[in-house]
């Protein structure tokens, strides 16, 4: 039971327990706080909770409540105990600390130990957003086509597909697949989509570098460099690449191509692969995707082993679209050049990004999403996808 009670607190970083286990007769403190008769503890506020249990047979012993402090405070007759939480949760991590350290090194395992209990996520939605489909001019049963055209283009090997074009689809675009080999051939030419999306995975098992063959496929043959060239000398476009697109892209070097030296994608500073969900900052810049997110702070997903941006420019030559909200690791979980979590084309059409946003778009894809906000169909990072549509619809 201790363990339980403790481990309902570890996801918090603020409040305790006042636990009172003199209903239990017979036993002595520490025999109830350890046992391990099958039972389930519930922390739920119901007037109706007692009645609900009562009724369906259910035996059930009320032993607490919350409290303000950071500790469990554990009462049994004249037994008290006073569980410094922030100190166990310690204990309850160590080991996962030592294991990190034969993974990723002292140095960084440490950092993780130090900073996990500092990092703690918060929102920043504003005041703007209501949560709702239809304020955002989206219909959660669109059966019936747009006529606005978005193209998802995968790899072999790439496993985001599917939820980015469900992202685009909701947000009001007609999605259709386009293969690597589909450019290659000559099937596809992309000039019927004003929008292009070059989605996460490990394109080729990454065995050449992440997204190298993929540039490769892209960059070596007529037919497929062509159809890219054409598309990105558009003026109508609008392209997204998300964890190895964007490796794709900085590769490609589609976000700046003025430039003399592209950002390239490095190994994670931990040398591991880093999946996380984590809060992010989306900065005031001229993304046409993140316009209306701007100065919101969000949670999303991270899944990469090769996301350090390293710029070869100082920061004012690039459009930094999105930054992680924490500089340390683990918060920063790739060591990024200024946090770096997204970069944008100067005229604001191009966005490529390490995060997940296909990941986090809806409420129940997220781990921990705001009490207050549970009648949300959509989150706020739909945004995104909702105004590349107006964009193109303006075009």
């Amino acid at each position: 039971m201790i363990t339980t009670l403790l481990e309902m607190t570890f996801a918090n970083c603020e409040g305790g327990l006042n636990i009172d286990l003199s209903a239990f007769n017979n036993n002595d403190l520490v025999s109830v706080a350890f046992s391990e008769q099958p039972a389930v503890v519930i922390q739920i506020n119901d007037a109706k909770a007692k009645e609900i249990l009562a009724n369906n047979n259910i035996d059930f012993v009320v032993i607490g409540k919350p409290q303000d402090k950071r500790e469990i405070t554990l009462t049994k007759d004249n037994e008290t105990y006073n569980l410094d939480i922030n100190a166990l949760r310690d204990v309850w991590y160590k080991s996962s600390y030592l294991l990190d350290i034969r993974q990723t090194g002292k140095a960084k395992a440490t950092e993780r130990f130090e900073n996990y209990k500092k990092q703690d996520l918060r929102y920043d939605f504003s005041s703007k957003f209501t949560g709702k489909a239809a304020d955002l001019g989206i219909d959660m049963h669109r059966r019936e086509a747009s006529g606005v055209k978005a193209a998802i283009i995968r790899e072999k090997g790439v496993n985001g597909d599917r939820e980015m074009a469900y992202a685009l689809y909701l947000a009001g675009f007609d999605v259709k697949d386009v293969h690597t080999t589909d450019l290659i051939n000559g099937k596809e030419d992309l000039s019927d989509v004003n929008m292009i999306v070059f989605v996460g995975g490990f394109s080729n098992s990454d065995v050449c570098g992440s997204a190298k063959g993929w540039a490769g496929a892209l960059l070596y043959n007529e037919k497929a460099r062509t159809a890219i060239e054409n598309f990105y000398a558009r003026k109508d476009t609008l392209s997204l690449g998300v964890c190895n697109g964007c490796q794709l892209m900085t590769a490609l070097g589609l976000v700046y191509p003025d430039h003399e030296e592209h950002p390239v994608m490095l190994h994670n500073d931990s040398h591991k692969f880093e999946s996380n969900f984590i809060n992010v900052d989306v900065n005031h810049s001229n993304s046409i995707m993140l316009s209306s997110l701007a100065g919101r702070r969000l949670g999303v997903w991270i899944a990469h082993g090769e996301g350090k941006f390293n710029f070869p420019y100082y920061k004012d030559k690039y459009n930094i679209a999105m930054s992680y909200s924490f500089g340390d690791y683990p918060g920063n979980p790739n060591g990024s050049d200024w946090n770096v979590a997204a970069i944008c084309s100067n005229d604001g059409r191009h966005l490529a990004m390490m995060p997940h946003i296909e990941r986090a778009f809806l409420p129940w894809q997220w781990p921990y999403y705001p009490e207050n906000r549970k009648n949300d169909e959509v989150t706020p990072w739909i945004e995104a996808f909702v105004n590349a549509l107006n964009w193109i619809k303006q075009q």
